[in-house]
């Protein structure tokens, strides 16, 4: 399903063909990346549970976002509020709106849902275009703190700042 066209973006559902070119383009640009995310995406798609998005650019798969509308982990699980997963636009494609418009897509589909939207940024500098992005769209921090993995880290608590020490923002949509 395409849900977004213009001249040079095209955002649609994630295929089975990304998983191996987004795979194999974040390690060429030096991530810590592996295909198994991706058919993961592909699998709770297929099941009902997420809407996997691609974006393309020029015809070419550029970045890619998720939409669970009912998450079970993070800040506001179980609460009915959806979630905004695993986003990100290969560097090669950055600043030509491709982020922009993959998070408008998500946040028409996540209000399908609810009035509100969350989504976890990671706290080290890998994330920091996310970070920038996810504050000029209106997110703001929940309050329970920073989580590691998947729990609330306590004070004085050791964690490490790896992408699994995240911060929880959330946005309201109506």
């Amino acid at each position: 399903m395409v849900y977004y066209k213009d001249n040079n973006i095209v955002i649609r559902d994630l295929q089975q063909s990304d998983a191996r070119i987004f795979t194999d383009e974040e390690i060429a640009q030096g991530w810590d990346a592996a295909i198994d995310k991706y058919e993961m995406r592909l699998k709770h798609q297929a099941e009902g549970k997420s809407v996997s998005l691609a974006a393309e650019y020029n015809g070419k798969p550029a970045g890619y976002i998720n939409v669970y509308p009912a998450a079970d982990e993070g800040a506001f699980a179980g609460q009915g509020i959806p979630e905004i997963v695993d986003f990100g636009v290969l560097e090669k494609y950055r600043r030509r709106g491709i982020g922009s418009k993959l998070m408008d897509v998500a946040e028409q589909i996540a209000g399908q849902y609810a009035n509100r939207v969350f989504l976890g940024v990671g706290l080290h500098s890998g994330y920091g275009s996310a970070q920038r992005i996810y504050v000029k769209r209106g997110y703001i921090p929940d309050g329970s703190g920073v989580w590691f993995e998947q729990s609330v880290c306590e004070p004085y608590a050791d964690c490490r700042n790896d992408d699994s020490l995240v911060l929880y923002l959330s946005k309201r949509l109506r």
